[in-house]
């Protein structure tokens, strides 16, 4: 029989191959990245002098002229690190009022700049995750292709800088922005500290136009109803209006600051933790089957057949599992609440999962990360994240019924009654 042993210093001529074509690969988009960045600049600054080229000295000169480069410098971007050389503008025109200079300064590369926003968004993600400042350079210059504006020092200063931006959006007014519906969860994280986990208390929110909006982040003691209600008390304080519907979970020390504070605010459980409870309450056999059960509840088409799904799940579970069917039954107002706002919002409003989404990368590591660092410095660190992260939520489905739940208006089966029964025409 013929057979083809295989050279072994072929797989090792292939494995070089491959590792040449992937450097070759990371070279080109790097030259193509430069290369469209040094277009977009001299296009901009070619509009920019273009745009005064009527503007003459008494010599009949041009005042607003391209002088040459600036010195190259370096700029990190998600494709690596990339040689920028700005072409220079000679503006000559002056300031009226104060009789200076008039400067040019390119919108798309300032010349603080010296990475690009999202390179500066996975920093405090990297942090979280338990990457020290001292290691930066080490762990992102390879992959990079440049350890500039990666020292330790550098990563230090951003933190302050994080630092800084928390304790702003801390104390920030609240009069001006409208929350019709709240999402709140307490976040237990690992991160940088030794002794004891950081409580992350997360409130976010639904703008009066739908939108979504980080409203507080503060650390806590074990969601105590304290901390929370010293959440809440802080943010009225800055002028927060009552929402209309609060979700979380089933934390008493949330709920018990919520009516403390908000009192007219409705209350959601969200389904989430609930099922997790139930399931936690039952034996393994029996969660297929009670998944099932739980789904026809939160999935109903509307209150009524919701209520009869309870009933069924009651009957269902009750004799061998009470404490199990407890756990649904004791808080089925909070956990149907949700049917007495627009169809188009159940889906958002029946568990925590802006929040869960968020941080589900970061809630749950479990190791503590080496290099202990203050609360501070975690909180500033999760506000980035959360700040980087909000960029990219979308609205609530058609939010323009969040104005109307806000007005009062009455949805029943998640449809909009014009006319409620017992008000006159």
């Amino acid at each position: 029989m013929l057979t083809v042993v295989p050279d072994p210093a072929d797989g090792d001529r292939r494995m070089t191959d491959g590792l040449v074509s992937a450097a070759l690969i990371d070279e080109l988009v790097r030259e193509g990245a430069r290369r469209m960045l040094a277009e977009a600049l001299k296009a901009e600054v070619d509009a920019y002098i273009a745009a005064f080229a009527d503007e003459r000295d008494e010599h009949g000169r041009r005042l607003v002229v391209r002088n040459g480069s600036h010195t190259p410098r370096e700029i990190l971007t998600a494709a690596g690190a990339i040689e920028v050389r700005a072409p220079r503008v000679n503006d000559k025109r002056t300031d009226p009022v104060t009789g200076e200079r008039r400067r040019f300064s390119s919108s798309i590369l300032p010349p603080w700049c010296r990475k690009t926003p999202k390179v500066t968004e996975v920093l405090p993600l990297l942090y979280l995750h338990g990457l020290s400042s001292g290691d930066f350079t080490a762990a992102l210059g390879q992959f990079l292709g440049s350890t500039s504006g990666l020292s330790a020092s550098v990563i230090t200063k951003l933190t302050e800088q994080w630092k800084s931006e928390q304790r702003a959006f801390a104390t920030r007014d609240l009069s001006n922005v409208d929350y019709v519906y709240v999402w709140a969860d307490g976040i237990h994280v690992n991160v940088r500290l030794e002794e004891q986990r950081l409580c992350l208390l997360v409130m976010i929110g639904v703008r009066a136009d739908g939108r979504k909006e980080l409203i507080a982040l503060a650390d806590g003691y074990r969601e105590s109803t304290e901390s929370w209600a010293d959440l809440l008390r802080d943010c009225k304080r800055r002028g927060m209006r009552a929402p209309v519907l609060a979700v979380a979970d089933g934390a008493l020390g949330f709920w018990g600051a919520l009516g403390g504070v908000f009192p007219q605010t409705r209350a959601q459980r969200c389904w989430f933790h609930k099922i997790a409870n139930v399931l936690g309450a039952l034996p393994k056999s029996t969660h297929p089957g009670a998944r099932k059960a739980l789904a026809e509840i939160w999935n109903a088409e509307d209150k009524t057949h919701a209520l009869a799904a309870v009933e069924a799940f009651r009957a269902a579970y009750v004799a061998k599992y009470g404490k199990a069917v407890a756990k649904v039954t004791d808080d089925v107002e909070e956990l149907l609440a949700f049917y007495d706002f627009p169809a188009e919002h159940w889906i958002h409003l029946r568990t925590t999962n802006p929040i869960e989404s968020t941080f589900a990368t970061v809630r749950h590591r479990t190791k503590v990360t080496k290099g202990p660092g203050s609360r501070a410095a975690g909180l500033a660190m999760a506000f980035k994240l959360i700040e980087s992260a909000q960029t990219r939520w979308r609205a609530v489905n058609a939010p323009h019924l969040v104005a109307l739940v806000r007005a009062g208006a009455t949805f029943v089966n998640g449809k909009l009654v014009e006319r409620p029964e017992g008000i006159a025409a």
